[in-house]
């Protein structure tokens, strides 16, 4: 696997955010370290949390007639809308999931857009093969928020479902000198996600397949947020030195 920071070499430092009960700035503060990263005040971070039940919606559907009422259908089921700045199609997420954004210095950040994609899509599903789950690396037919590069699992024995499901959605953000992959793991509690991706897929008129919205523990059960997060650092540390401060006081 190429190594996504070959030319810093620097370590990645963890750090753990809480949620703060107003998604629009939980999202903001990704786009914050960004900046930080991007004028040196901050070096390479994995920043993970797990957030608050909310809708991200990306910069061409709020284009689409049925916008507004995606957002009082988000709303009515409990979730937030926002907007987000990176990605594409609305996606979901609560504190069944885990964000991840991964920011690092980059004098030239375009150069390796692409390959970013497919060397972290492809750590994300070995983190996620180490718990057992057949995790690749693909879109699958109907998937809410299609991405060549999400990361799908496919159900074996055990498995409460009988079909892939995406597990992984991942966004990237460029800016002069400093890139942001964001992702969101899907692990937990996968039926009011599936329920609002479908009223909000619904209202904006776009195709959206409700048996691909699962968890990673509807094809591994017993699958938790914090296995899924002890899975990602292990496969980071394979490519990187990680700092997680935590770590070393919990």
């Amino acid at each position: 696997m190429t190594s996504w920071n070959s030319a810093t070499h620097q370590p990645l430092t963890v750090w753990r955010s809480e949620a703060s009960g107003n998604p629009e700035a939980d999202l903001l503060e990704g786009i914050e370290l960004l900046e930080r990263v991007r004028y040196g005040k901050s070096g390479p971070t994995l920043r993970l949390y797990r957030p608050e039940p909310t809708v991200a919606f990306g910069q061409r559907d709020i284009r689409l007639p049925g916008y507004e009422q995606a957002t009082a259908s988000a709303r009515g089921l409990g979730f937030d809308p926002v907007v987000r700045k990176a990605g594409g199609r609305a996606a979901a997420y609560h504190q069944g999931t885990l964000i991840v954004d991964h920011v690092e210095p980059a004098g030239e950040a375009m150069l390796g857009h692409q390959d970013r994609f497919k060397v972290l899509g492809s750590l994300y599903a070995e983190a996620l093969k180490s718990l057992g789950i057949d995790a690749v690396v693909g879109e699958i037919p109907g998937e809410y928020c299609p991405g060549e590069f999400s990361v799908h699992g496919r159900p074996g024995p055990g498995s409460s479902t009988a079909s892939p499901v995406k597990l992984v959605g991942t966004a990237q953000r460029v800016v002069s000198g400093a890139w942001l992959f964001a992702s969101v793991f899907v692990i937990e509690d996968s039926a009011p996600l599936r329920v609002v991706l479908e009223a909000v897929y619904a209202d904006m008129g776009l195709d959206f397949d409700p048996t691909t919205a699962g968890a990673a523990e509807d094809l591994v059960p017993g699958t938790t947020v914090e296995a899924v997060e002890q899975a990602l650092l292990r496969a980071y540390a394979q490519h990187t030195t990680v700092i997680d401060p935590q770590a070393l006081v919990g």
